[in-house]
Parts: structure tokens; C-alpha cells; sequence
């Protein structure tokens, strides 16, 4: 064979395999066992399930995600979230992982939804960790996606030029200062605040755009599988438990669960976080 044709057969071939390779997230896989994706949430790293992989590990294997343009992670062309989907559902296929089960916390919780409502017999159990299918409604279930649109503290350029020009003196400790509204403790409420500070500010833009104008609700019936929703306290725990019954309310198979917490369960409350987890798994 010519040398030439022989050297460009091995760069073709080398593209799409790295091409292949390629998702619009960071894995990091270990443990053994039945196949658990892990998917963090908004500008976090996916070392945010370090203490529940660490619980799971020995019975699960556990695929870990840090998204795109989150917590120093490269970023990519916008949709993100759009992308990060078909990439989840295309890792899958390529990883031959068997129905694996789904683990998210708030924006992750999304994904897991978008995911799954579009593969659904792709996937297993899923578990939604304080996220919803469309945010922008909870608590005010008359909002729409063309409404969200319209608000024009939601136009897209005013959203991407305010984040791009937030000033890196004082991120870490303003935002510090805002995460404990979402976490108890002051060492992880600024550990949030550091993969924020690391994460791409027109990815954080763009995907909180993305989020607050997709609506999946209705998507929840092509769901059969189980899912287990795990809330905050959002005022108080009957209010909570309400509008996450709105929420989920076209879901098949729903168990709601409402934890004494923050945002960040798994941190505020990590015995009830890992026994009602487990529990559910172990069904």
C-alpha cells in the first residue's frame, strides 16, 4: 500500500475514533456492580457525589459527570444541555452499560428527566435529587416557556453580557455568601462557589437560559420506570411536597421524599440522603 494512502487510512481512522471518544462531559468511573450515572448540578463538579460514590462503590458501578464548561471542565458550542443529552444517551449506547440508573441533583435531576423521556427504555430507575422538569413554574404553575421568553430579565443577551462581565475580585466570597441560602456549611457553600468561579460564565449563562426555558413536564409519561423525588424544604415541607406533586404530577411510577435541608442534600443531610437512597435502589 502506498505510504501516503496508508498514513492518511491511520489519520482517518484515528479522527473518528477520537470523535467517538469525545462527550460534552468528563467521566469518571469506579466501583462494581449494576451501572449508576451520576449527574451534578448547576457549575458543579461531579466530585459533589464524592461521599455517596463512596457509599455505592462496592455494589455499583458508578459513572461520575462534570459537564461541559462546569468547574474548569472545556466549554463547548451552545445548546449545552441540548448536547450534554445526546451525549448521555449516545455514552450509553457506546459503554453497552445495561439500563443503567440515573442519579441527579437539581439541574441534573433535569437531565435525567430529558434523558430518559427520550430514551426511556435505555434507562432504570431514576432519582431526582431536588430538581424539577421545569423550574421556572415551581411555585407558580401558570408560567409557560413563552412567557419565560418574554420576560426581558430573561433575553438572552442581557443574561450572557451580565454574567461575562461579573468581576473575578470578590466571586468566591459573594457567591460563598449566596450558596448558604443552598447549603448548611460554610466549607461546601464555598467549595460550590469555587467550581462556579472555575466554570465558563457564557456556559453558566447559556445553560440556566437553557434550563428555565425547557418544560418537561408533559414529558414525564413516556417515563415508565420508577422515580423517586427527594426535596428540600421550600418555606415548609407540606409546601414542598405540593409543589413537587405539580411538578411530577404526569409521572407513571412517582415517590416523593422531603428532607429536613438545603438545597444540597447530600450534604445537609447525608444519613437520610444515603438510607432513603439505598432503600429505593434495593426495591
Amino acid at each position: 500500500m502506498n505510504l501516503r494512502i496508508l498514513l492518511c487510512l491511520v489519520f482517518y481512522v484515528g479522527m473518528v475514533l477520537k470523535s467517538q471518544a469525545q462527550y460534552a462531559f468528563k467521566t469518571e468511573v469506579s466501583g462494581k456492580g449494576p451501572a449508576l450515572l451520576l449527574i451534578p448540578g448547576y457549575s458543579c463538579s461531579g466530585d459533589v457525589w464524592k461521599e455517596t460514590v463512596a457509599s455505592l462503590s462496592a455494589s455499583y458501578e458508578c459513572h461520575v459527570l462534570t459537564l461541559a464548561g462546569y468547574a474548569g471542565q472545556p466549554a463547548i458550542d451552545t445548546p449545552v444541555l441540548k448536547t450534554v443529552k445526546g451525549d448521555i444517551i449516545r455514552y450509553v449506547k457506546d459503554k453497552k452499560l445495561n439500563k443503567p440508573i440515573l442519579v441527579g441533583h437539581s439541574l441534573g435531576a433535569f437531565m435525567s428527566i430529558w434523558v430518559a423521556s427520550e430514551a426511556p427504555g435505555l434507562f432504570g430507575k431514576i432519582v431526582c435529587v431536588d430538581g424539577v422538569p421545569f423550574v421556572s413554574a415551581l411555585g407558580r404553575p401558570q408560567i409557560t416557556v413563552d412567557s419565560v421568553k418574554n420576560n426581558p430579565a430573561f433575553n438572552p443577551e442581557l443574561v450572557i453580557r451580565n454574567f461575562m462581565n461579573l468581576p473575578d475580585k470578590g466571586f468566591i466570597d459573594q457567591t460563598a455568601m449566596a450558596m448558604r441560602w443552598q447549603v448548611a456549611d460554610t466549607v461546601r457553600a464555598r467549595q460550590i462557589a469555587i467550581w462556579q468561579y472555575k466554570s465558563d460564565r457564557k456556559t453558566l449563562a447559556t445553560t440556566l437560559l437553557e434550563m428555565s426555558t425547557t418544560d418537561l413536564r408533559a414529558a414525564l409519561k413516556q417515563i415508565p420506570q420508577p422515580v423517586l423525588v427527594m426535596g428540600s424544604i421550600y418555606q415548609t415541607k407540606e409546601q414542598s411536597e405540593r409543589w413537587l406533586k405539580l411538578q411530577y404530577e404526569q409521572t407513571p411510577d412517582l415517590e416523593i421524599k422531603v428532607a429536613d435541608s438545603k438545597h444540597f442534600i447530600m450534604y445537609d443531610q447525608p444519613n437520610w440522603f444515603i438510607t432513603e437512597l439505598t432503600a429505593f435502589l434495593n426495591k
